[in-house]
C-alpha cells in the first residue's frame, strides 16, 4: 500500500501495511483557525469535526482528536487613545459544544491580554490616531506545553501507531523527536495555502497535505 502523501512516493520509499494504523490527531486551534478564516471558511465545531475526518488516510483508524485552544479573553481594559473602558465578553461556549462531539477532547490554555497594537505600521498620513487604529494583542499561554505533554504521553503509553500534528509551532520539535525514538510515527499535516516550517518537516516521518472540508 502506497502512502497518501505524494512526497513519500516521490522519494522512492514504499510503506507496506497489512493492518490499520491507529492515529491520534493533535490540532493547534489558533493555527487552524487563522488558516481557515483566511481561506474564507466558517470556523465552528462542525468545521473542526469535518476537518478532522479528512486527515486520516485509508490505512488509518482515528483513535482520538485532541484540540488545543484558549477560551476568549474576558475582562475590561482601557482603550489606548480615548481611555474609555472596553469590555471583552465573547462567549467560549462553542468549545464546550466541540468537547461533546465523538472522539474529540479539548485541551485549554489561557489567553493573556498584552495591550493594544497598531493595525498598520508605519502610520500613513498626518491624522491623529483613534482607538480604531488599534487592535487588542493577545498571547496564548500553555497550548504548546500541553501539545508536547500529550505527544510524550501517547508515545510512552503506545496506545497509537501514529501521531498527527496540525501546527506550525516549532516548540513541538523536542516532543516529536521523543515520539520517534519511542517507536511512534509522526505525521505532519500541511494546510492549503500554508507553508510547513522546515524545522518541523525535518522531524516528521510523513508530511501529508489535507484539503478543506466541503
Amino acid at each position: 500500500m502506497y502512502p497518501a502523501n505524494p512526497e513519500a512516493r516521490a522519494s522512492g520509499f514504499v510503506f507496506l501495511s497489512t493492518t490499520m494504523k491507529k492515529i491520534v490527531l493533535m490540532i493547534d486551534g489558533g493555527f487552524l483557525r487563522v488558516a481557515a478564516r483566511k481561506a474564507g471558511r466558517h470556523y465552528d465545531p462542525g468545521f473542526i469535526e469535518s476537518f478532522s475526518k479528512n486527515c486520516p488516510s485509508s490505512d488509518e483508524e482515528l483513535f482520538r482528536v485532541l484540540y488545543y485552544d484558549c477560551p476568549p479573553y474576558q475582562g475590561q481594559q482601557k482603550l489606548p487613545v480615548s481611555g474609555l473602558t472596553k469590555t471583552f465578553d465573547e462567549s467560549g461556549q462553542w468549545l464546550q459544544v466541540l468537547a461533546q462531539k465523538d472522539l474529540i477532547a479539548v485541551r485549554l490554555g489561557v489567553l493573556k491580554f498584552r495591550g493594544f497594537k497598531l493595525k498598520k505600521v508605519p502610520v500613513a498620513g498626518s491624522d491623529a490616531l483613534t482607538d480604531a487604529d488599534f487592535s487588542p494583542d493577545f498571547e496564548q499561554k500553555g497550548v504548546d506545553m500541553r501539545i508536547g505533554l500529550d505527544i510524550a504521553a501517547y508515545s510512552a503509553l503506545k496506545h497509537v501507531d501514529r501521531i498527527g500534528l496540525v501546527t506550525a509551532d516549532t516548540d513541538c520539535v523536542p516532543a516529536m523527536k521523543l515520539a520517534r525514538k519511542s517507536g511512534a510515527q509522526v505525521v505532519l499535516f500541511a494546510l492549503p495555502g500554508s507553508a510547513v516550517p522546515s524545522e518541523l518537516s525535518q522531524h516528521a516521518d510523513m508530511v501529508r497535505s489535507v484539503v478543506w472540508p466541503h
